[in-house]
């Protein structure tokens, strides 16, 4: 008895259709690309004899051939082929390692490769995180035959304008820990080899990355020159280097519907929103434009309760193996479960802990609300007199001393995967001390505000210098003072007219800057405060703008800049808040 309700709760909520499949692994399919080189791949299927629907994932980190993938293993048990493939150039597959070059093509092979295989049963979908949804993006716009649905999860769309850099300022930590640390072009050389107990000093990550000039930082700790990695500082802004790899360019190109996923403080947040937009707005098929969809949650780089200082609770996690087999299993074995006609987007609201479907993002019927700076002249630091309005106020001004050689530290946001700083929602207090950090917070709210969309600060402000950066954090201060960042943009002040359009200043000239804060969902709640955040570095998440001037990686020494922000008046600074109904 208990065994049959438990077979009919677990129908019903879809996660058991059929019993588990046993399963058998195949290793070293050799997958010939157009060009002759091989990639090799594990594949995981039923047992049983017959043509089954395939996954592809395609992966750089390796396919444990030395064990069995956990992952792999249970879509098998559910009824799948799973190709798991090495990218060219990492560990057995053949070719040169050089990131995101070839993605497009090899990925389009390896689709049709497995689609032609005798068991296949024709039709393929692409699955995994991180490199392994840019991967998806990639092969997705060659419109591969036998494709039917993708499922990047927490990817770049845009390798240059959400992955390399944000508003062209350079992520250095992450760049530096993935491109030259983790994802090198060869083996490290032994006399580089440290164990964390006896690295030298200079030899740390946190101090590798003050390194100047940053052009051959890279022989700081490989030994070598890394190709790729001086690629990146050779080409600063959004060239056709970029243009060539960049998914947004080819939307159109994207047949299939997708399945983004992805959270508040992840690294490749603006890549999961631009994916979901980019494709309802351009998408190559009716079907895509009308069926992708878009789930955000509380999380840094995939699924969690707990994310930088903040629990969100069992509420906030979601089971992603799940919601992956509803997807594979409407599109790739026609089961009608209804993941096509549910709501297309799915956003956990923080401040009100809360899941809510929407019809679109930015969801229907938001007011953009401008909530403006003020201050007497002294908003520096949470000591300071700044001030957040609804109305603009008299002309005023703020102003604050930006010295590379002391730059803010890195505190939260939106960061991953190995770096020397925790990402997240971080209280932001200890940086908020500095006189560097111009602070500009509401009085306490009476009723609570919600907020759902792009943020945006839209920046009057002049540097005494060719060159700066402009970082702005929106904070929600809770009662007890804790300074919880909840959404964040920096701007290289050389790209104001465009990622495509780097331009100096003039010095002590005052410019408007936007700067893109990419999004977020948040309820400021009664009792609360809002708060914005604004400064010149963001370190080491960001290289430290040395207000020179110089090209991306040539500057071996810094300068100190003056920086002078404008607000009320003609000049009047502030932030847009995608203002929506509460949750």
């Amino acid at each position: 008895m208990i065994r049959c309700l438990l077979a009919l709760l677990l129908a019903a909520t879809g996660l058991w259709a059929q019993p588990l499949n046993e399963i058998r692994i195949e290793r070293y399919q050799a997958v010939k690309m157009r060009d002759g080189v091989t990639l090799y791949a594990d594949l995981y299927r039923p047992a049983a004899p017959g043509r089954y629907p395939v996954l592809v994932v395609r992966t750089p980190y390796g396919t444990q051939r030395d064990a069995v993938h956990p992952v792999m293993t249970r879509f098998a048990q559910n009824g799948y082929a799973v190709l798991m493939q090495d990218t060219r150039g990492r560990y057995e597959s053949e070719g040169r390692w050089d990131p995101f070059r070839h993605e497009a093509e090899d990925g389009k092979d390896t689709v049709e490769w497995a689609a032609k295989q005798p068991w296949s049963n024709g039709k393929v979908a692409m699955q995994g995180g991180s490199y392994l949804g840019h991967v998806q993006w990639a092969a997705a716009s060659q419109q591969p035959a036998g494709l039917v649905a993708i499922f990047p999860g927490v990817a770049s769309t845009n390798i240059y304008a959400n992955w390399i850099t944000s508003g062209g300022a350079f992520r250095l930590s992450f760049n530096y820990g993935w491109g030259v640390v983790r994802m090198p072009n060869r083996i490290m050389l032994p006399q580089y080899w440290h164990t964390e107990a006896y690295t030298p000093e200079e030899l740390k990550y946190e101090q590798i990355l003050y390194h100047l000039p940053l052009r051959d930082g890279d022989l700081r700790s490989a030994g070598y020159a890394t190709a790729h990695y001086r690629a990146w500082l050779e080409h600063e802004s959004y060239d056709a280097y970029w243009k060539a790899i960049s998914d947004e360019e080819r939307f159109d190109k994207v047949m299939v519907p997708a399945q983004n996923l992805g959270g508040w403080f992840d690294i490749f947040l603006a890549g999961t929103l631009n994916g979901y937009t980019g494709m309802r707005a351009k998408g190559g098929t009716e079907k895509a434009r009308r069926e992708t969809k878009l789930i955000v949650g509380p999380w840094g780089h995939g699924p969690s309760r707990k994310v930088g200082d903040v629990e969100f609770g069992e509420g906030a996690w979601l089971d992603q193996f799940a919601r992956e087999l509803r997807w594979f299993n409407h599109y790739l074995k026609g089961e009608d479960n209804g993941i096509d006609r549910e709501a297309p987007v799915r956003i956990y609201y923080m401040g009100a802990n809360k899941w809510k479907d929407e019809q679109d993002w930015p969801v229907p019927g938001t007011e953009y609300r401008p909530l403006y700076l003020a201050s007497g002249g002294a908003a520096n630091s949470l000591r300071g007199d700044g001030r957040l309005e609804w109305t603009a106020g008299a002309a005023g001004r703020d102003q604050y001393v930006y010295d590379p050689a002391l730059p803010v530290p890195t505190t939260g946001g939106n960061n991953c995967c190995g770096t020397p700083t925790m990402a997240g929602p971080r209280d932001q207090r200890p940086v908020e001390r500095r006189a560097d950090v111009l602070v500009y917070t509401t009085p306490i709210l009476d009723k609570p505000l919600a907020i759902a969309g792009p943020v945006k600060m839209r920046l009057h402000a002049a540097t005494d210098g060719p060159d700066t950066d402009w970082m702005i954090k929106l904070v929600d201060v809770r009662p007890d003072g804790f300074a919880m960042n909840v959404a964040e943009g920096i701007l290289r002040a050389r790209f104001r007219k465009g990622l495509d359009k780097p331009e100096l200043l003039k010095p002590g000239e005052v410019y408007e800057f936007e700067i893109d804060m990419a999004g977020t969902a948040n309820v400021f709640q009664p009792g609360h405060r809002i708060r914005v955040d604004i400064t010149s570095s963001n370190f080491p998440q960001f290289d430290r703008n040395p207000n020179t001037g110089e090209p991306l990686g040539a500057s071996a020494k810094v300068r100190v800049a003056r920086q002078t922000v404008h607000h009320g008046g003609a000049r009047a600074s502030h932030i847009v808040l995608p203002v929506v109904p509460l949750p």
